[in-house]
């Protein structure tokens, strides 16, 4: 496949695609003619990478985490602690995410009441 191809299977702008291999996140195959050539992994990696980014995972670690997965099965565990430490980071976004939310809640209840007492005036 090509890189145009594969930024309509994946949603993500070529220019996406290219950045993340000049930064060596992804790498890709070439042919002779030194065009790219995907194929079904590289469309999960890179799907992987966005779910990543999506969760504010930093570059420096995304492409620490893309430096072991070209090395294979033999930094499992290297990975996997990247992702634990990725993940309780995510937890604790969650939680303040939540307390956010509630705080906007309580604001929201106020302003209900407040409307309910004063028959729907302001």
């Amino acid at each position: 496949m090509k890189i145009s191809q594969i930024s309509k299977e994946t949603n993500i702008p070529a220019s996406t695609i290219r950045y993340y291999e000049n930064k060596g996140l992804i790498k890709i195959k070439r042919d002779k003619n030194n065009i790219r050539i995907f194929d079904e992994s590289d469309i999960e990696w890179i799907k992987f990478i966005e779910r990543l980014k999506s969760t504010g995972m930093p570059l420096k670690d995304i492409r620490e985490y893309s430096k072991l997965r070209y090395l294979g099965e033999c930094t499992t565990k290297e990975r996997m602690d990247i992702l634990l430490k990725h993940r309780s980071h995510v937890l604790n976004e969650q939680k303040k995410w939540k307390e956010y939310l509630n705080n906007l809640d309580n604001k929201i209840k106020i302003y209900k009441d407040i409307l309910n007492e004063n028959g729907g005036k302001k």
